[in-house]
């Protein structure tokens, strides 16, 4: 279950893995990877910084962007 508050600027795993069009596996490995960085919550509900998430999101665009052109 989310957390129902959260601080300004952080977004849960839920919201992190839907801005992201991936699963929570896939935000897990992201953190594996160290391609994002936890930066509240707990361990069972970890928070993200928007601005992480967004600068991930960009990138996917980008980088699909940059396939279709090719």
């Amino acid at each position: 279950m989310e957390s129902q508050i959260i601080r300004p600027g952080h977004l849960t795993a839920h919201q992190t893995a839907r801005q992201l069009g991936i699963t929570l596996g896939g935000v897990r490995k992201l953190v594996q990877r160290g391609r994002l960085h936890r930066s509240g919550g707990s361990i069972g509900q970890p928070w993200y910084a928007v601005d992480d998430v967004t600068a991930l999101v960009l990138e996917r665009h980008a980088k699909r962007a940059l396939i279709k052109s090719a």
